[in-house]
């Protein structure tokens, strides 16, 4: 097995720290920094499963500490609705988020507005929604959006995660694009009547058909677009993502986020979870192979894409946290840990 990933892998915050100032991010618009963030949700999770986590010197140290004081300037947080257990929860996310702020770090929320995961895939509408009217919808997305905004206040909020088919099933689907657009406009609106100072991000997953998206939420009072870009999943063509971006940008005028990214440092393991990525079929090679430094060049490079086009304004790394956490023999574990 590979060495103990219990130590948060370094390659993340040393990407950030390279080609990027350590402090002071540069400014890319009046309104936008170069985004360095992280996206932490499963933290408390992990912390409460007793997972303690190291800096580089392997002194034992708050996450977060060690994110801040390596240039990391944003953490994300997904909201669940309802769920399950307690995380994602209300709660537990305004808990996180004083946490974040009491390091300097912006707060940004990806409101699922669902009890459980909401992507491409499922956009479940929470249970105590289901059988409401579109009218109920509308008040409640207004209502619950208000609340998020106005008790955490966050920097950076999404009015949805991964929404290429729409929101809220099955009134907010995109094959219903009255009540898609519905839906998200008293969710955007909710935050521009409470939070006017927090920026507004549409999260799209992938690069395919992501202007065909866009371009059906022309007249939008949004302010960043969010991609998410995983080579697993989204192409392994660098090119098209700096392309897109760029494109993406100057079409409909908005500043472009990496919303969501990360690559292996190993193809190795630490519990007996299947891992998301394990194969070289997976993989950019021989540009980027699943080393630490072949992560750390992965990064680098979606950086330098960021700065070169006139639009983009940095990347969030997702799953840093997602070690494995639940034993070295767990099949229930993270499918993740290659990939912190």
């Amino acid at each position: 097995m590979k060495k103990n990933t219990l130590l948060f892998c370094l390659v993340f915050l040393l990407a950030c720290k390279d080609n990027l100032p350590p402090v002071t991010p540069p400014v890319v618009s009046e309104t936008h920094l170069f985004l360095k963030a992280a996206d932490l949700s499963d933290l408390k999770k992990i912390e409460d499963a007793g997972i303690v986590f190291k800096n580089a010197s392997g002194q034992a140290e708050d996450l977060m500490t060690t994110l801040a004081s390596e240039g990391c300037n944003a953490i994300r947080l997904r909201l669940w609705k309802n769920p399950a257990d307690e995380h994602a929860s209300y709660e537990e996310v305004k808990a996180v988020a004083q946490r974040i702020k009491s390091h300097n770090m912006k707060l940004w929320l990806s409101v699922h507005y669902s009890d459980t995961w909401a992507d491409p895939g499922q956009q479940t509408t929470p249970s105590a929604w289901a059988n409401l009217t579109l009218t109920q919808l509308k008040d409640s997305v207004y209502n619950y959006t208000k609340a998020i905004v106005t008790e955490m206040q966050p920097d950076y909020i999404q009015i949805g995660n991964e929404i290429n088919g729409g929101l809220l099933w099955p009134k907010g689907s995109i094959n219903n694009p009255d009540q898609f657009l519905a839906l998200l406009t008293v969710g955007i609106q909710a935050v521009r009547d409470n939070a006017p100072n927090t920026q507004i991000i549409v999260h799209y997953a992938g690069i395919d058909a992501a202007d065909w998206f866009f371009g059906q939420l022309t007249g939008l009072d949004y302010d960043i677009i969010g991609l998410s870009y995983y080579p697993v999943w989204h192409g392994k063509n660098l090119d098209l993502l700096s392309t897109t971006i760029q494109d993406l940008g100057a079409v409909y005028d908005k500043d472009v986020v990496i919303a969501e990214t990360a690559y292996p440092f190993t193809l190795d393991w630490n519990d007996w979870t299947n891992n998301v990525v394990g194969e070289t079929s997976q993989l950019i090679l021989p540009e980027y192979p699943a080393t630490e430094t072949g992560q750390k060049a992965f990064l680098n490079n979606l950086v330098d894409i960021s700065k070169a086009t006139n639009r983009g304004i940095g990347f969030c790394y997702w799953g840093g946290e997602l070690v494995a956490y639940n034993g070295t023999q767990s099949t229930n574990g993270s499918s993740f840990e290659n990939q912190a």
